[in-house]
């Protein structure tokens, strides 16, 4: 949830109709206390499975490991999947370019909506997110990168769609949380921040602070 883009948004509005005296000061403490008792209770029903201090030690070492292998990223591209894979590529690209000194890193982003195997079985719409490979990538070394690994399919899809773009001298795939358990397709990351065991019916929520206003892992 975005809590802390909430809140802001929320002590604005409280700012501005207090300012004006078009509200009743009862009626805000109402719904003040409302909606800290929906954050805390969402909170409560959730496990932290990463703090924001471990996600950015996790960031680090990712990168770290990436240099190990990719030296100077020459000859190598990264390309983060739609739609939750772009704000860990991002991260890494920055901290990469600006933390450790790796000059022009390529990014791309790759969108597998209509890659999917379940594309025509679905009744709902699925809605698409933007490709952005102004590039090639034959005989690049391309990784995929993704915050979460589930089931597999979004990867398996994801190698027939990078395909449009050329043929790629070796895929790696780093991800953030690897649910182990969970897989449908023999696909396995060469990089993971954490390995996580969860049932099927429970969920990893990966929260970003360029999105979420906060960065955080729960399982929900």
């Amino acid at each position: 949830m975005r809590f802390n883009a909430i809140l802001r948004s929320f002590c604005l509005t409280v700012s501005s109709l207090t300012v004006s005296k078009s509200f009743p000061v009862h009626s805000l403490n109402i719904l003040k206390n409302h909606i800290f008792t929906s954050q805390t209770t969402l909170r409560m029903s959730s496990k932290v499975l990463l703090t924001s201090k471990e996600v950015n030690i996790i960031l680090h070492r990712l990168a770290c490991q990436l240099i190990e292998k990719h030296l100077d990223f020459s000859n190598t591209i990264l390309i983060g999947i739609q739609p939750r894979g772009t704000f860990l590529a991002e991260r890494l690209k920055n901290l990469l370019e600006k933390e450790y000194k790796v000059a022009d890193i390529v990014l791309g982003y790759l969108d597998i909506t209509f890659f999917r195997d379940d594309f025509r079985r679905t009744e709902k719409p699925l809605e698409a997110n933007k490709t952005n490979i102004d590039f090639i990538v034959e005989n690049k070394k391309v990784i995929f990168i993704d915050d979460v690994l589930y089931t597999g399919r979004s990867i398996r899809s994801a190698l027939t769609a990078i395909q449009s773009f050329g043929r790629p001298s070796e895929i790696e795939l780093l991800v953030l949380i690897d649910r182990r358990f969970s897989r449908h397709l023999p696909i396995q990351p060469d990089y993971r921040g954490r390995q996580v065991d969860a049932i099927n019916n429970e969920k990893v929520k990966v929260n970003w602070l360029e999105n979420e206003g906060e960065d955080g892992v729960y399982l929900i």
